[in-house]
């Protein structure tokens, strides 16, 4: 399974800023320690033209020049530097290699992305650029007739996804998140599920396996050919934002659920990983890592369907 990386690009942050930009390499290093058969690849830029698939013109090149206003770049919540123009071109660039990797291959990962938060001509919640919806107008731009799916277990709602496909119904957007949780006007997805602060491991899968028997009733109705996968890290127990309760073997549990409905459709299936803000690094880490296991998992079983 091929895996994507943007974190060799390092944005000079403030000290003591709350965003742990250290955990995409923390990440990568537990992938490259724990699990061989994944094949890490550094990811490409995503160019202009791709960007602007989802993006007004006008913002991503005040995101490329560093011509935000200071207003903007509050909603956004990090300083602009070049760094932070080329990793946030990178993150997108990675779901893009995903997302062709899937194809070939049943399964890729970023192991980052999933800046969920990020609508067409706006950055906002640690969110530049929106990597899932730029893959997938390209996707769409490659194979007319496309119908996409956007699986969101990220903690926050995925306002700007929504935004952005508003009305398309060449894209069914679902977001499990927490109902009080930032951002606090939700942009409404083709289906939302909001959950109350605290939710737990059982709370969650039921609310989970809802959602995602009405994902299988919409796959019926009108066939997805690719999906979207936020695995969050967010919703653990440990994180600093996410306030609710899952805990590792909880979050497990809703990744194989989201892989095994996939695998049943045969849809090729792009991870990203999206939030996470534990108190301490290393249980977050270890739950993203054993969200790319199974995607990994997932890969190697498709490959047997494939021999």
């Amino acid at each position: 399974m091929q895996a994507f990386y943007s974190d060799h690009v390092q944005p000079d942050l403030p000290p003591g800023h709350r965003f742990p930009m250290q955990k995409y390499r923390l990440l990568r290093e537990q992938v490259q320690a724990t699990l061989p058969a994944v094949r890490l690849r550094e990811a490409p830029q995503a160019s202009e033209a791709e960007l602007t698939l989802a993006h007004d013109p006008a913002y991503v090149q005040a995101v490329r020049e560093g011509t935000l206003s200071p207003a903007q770049l509050r909603e956004i919540g990090f300083p602009w530097s070049p760094a932070l123009a080329e990793r946030s071109a990178r993150s997108v660039g990675a779901t893009v290699a995903a997302s062709d990797a899937a194809w070939a291959e049943g399964v890729g990962v970023n192991l980052a992305g999933g800046t969920h938060h990020a609508g067409a001509a706006q950055g906002s919640g640690f969110c530049v650029f929106n990597d899932v919806a730029v893959a997938i107008r390209r996707a769409q731009a490659q194979r007319p007739g496309l119908r996409c799916v956007v699986i969101d277990l990220d903690v926050h709602q995925g306002n700007g996804t929504a935004d952005i496909f508003t009305g398309d119904a060449s894209v069914f957007t679902l977001s499990l998140h927490g109902d009080k949780n930032f951002p606090f006007r939700k942009v409404p997805s083709s289906l939302d599920v909001p959950l109350p602060d605290g939710c737990d491991d059982a709370a969650y899968l039921c609310a989970l396996d809802e959602a995602l028997s009405a994902l299988d009733a919409e796959h019926a109705r009108s066939p997805f050919g690719l999906a979207f996968y936020l695995a969050g890290a967010d919703p653990h127990e440990g994180d600093r934002l996410g306030r609710l309760k899952l805990t590792a073997d909880g979050l497990s549990a809703r990744d194989e659920r989201v892989f095994a409905l996939t695998e049943a459709w045969r849809v090729p299936t792009a991870m990203a990983m999206a939030g996470g803000y534990g108190h301490e690094l290393a249980p977050m880490v270890a739950v993203q890592a054993r969200s790319v296991a199974l995607a990994l998992a997932s890969w190697q079983r498709r490959q047997t369907v494939r021999e």
